[in-house]
């Protein structure tokens, strides 16, 4: 059976704000980011969904504790594989450091976009048979959607200037047989209003992950 997975970007934290470079550094919600959450949160009020899960790190497991309250739900299930892409030792760091500090892109420790997408793949098909023909909220980062959507639907979002906005909503169906993720609607309106949920784009926020 198809199980519907609905991928959220948390929102907003310090270093969002701040351009620095975040991946598995753990930095927290900021009120402007619980806005969002809670936000997004009214916007899939609008449909049913069955249970929500999210990454470890407390700014994605926060948003999608906002959600799954919103939603009547328990608090999320945290999936390891949902953690944002590992940058190394670029995190805390904004572009122009990072440019400075390594000039030829050499970056120690960064996961490779591959590494990236095989752990989200191999967890959203976990996620998928554990909740099959439901309807399950995926609270995750920036760098995961992208790596989804792109191996669902190559060109949606290959340029890094198409936003993945804090808090925006990218819906797919798991398609078993072929053991990916089948693109349904890239930025979901939920009724065209999803769009105004967060006003900055991954791409000014993490200029990094293009690399």
């Amino acid at each position: 059976m198809t199980t519907l997975l609905t991928l959220v970007r948390h929102g907003e934290t310090d270093w969002n704000a701040q351009r620095r470079i975040q991946g598995s550094t753990d930095i927290p919600l900021n009120d402007t980011g619980r806005s969002q959450a809670a936000a997004t949160a009214l916007l899939l009020g609008r449909r049913r969904f069955d249970k929500v899960v999210a990454s470890p790190l407390s700014r994605a497991f926060e948003t999608g504790a906002i959600i799954a309250s919103h939603l009547g739900l328990p608090e999320p299930t945290t999936y390891p594989g949902l953690a944002e892409r590992s940058y190394g030792e670029a995190e805390g760091l904004t572009d122009t450091e990072v440019a400075r500090r390594y000039p030829d892109d050499e970056i120690p420790g960064r996961e490779s976009r591959s590494a990236l997408l095989a752990r989200a793949t191999e967890t959203l098909a976990e996620i998928a048979v554990r909740f099959d023909a439901g309807s399950v909220v995926v609270a995750t980062h920036g760098a995961v959607i992208r790596a989804v959507v792109n191996a669902a639907a190559p060109g949606t979002a290959d340029r890094y200037t198409t936003p993945i906005r804090n808090g925006s909503v990218h819906s797919f169906r798991w398609d078993p047989e072929r053991f990916r993720a089948e693109l349904v609607r890239f930025d979901d309106p939920l009724d065209d209003v999803s769009e105004q949920t967060g006003d900055e784009t991954f791409a000014e926020q993490n200029p990094l992950e293009r690399r």
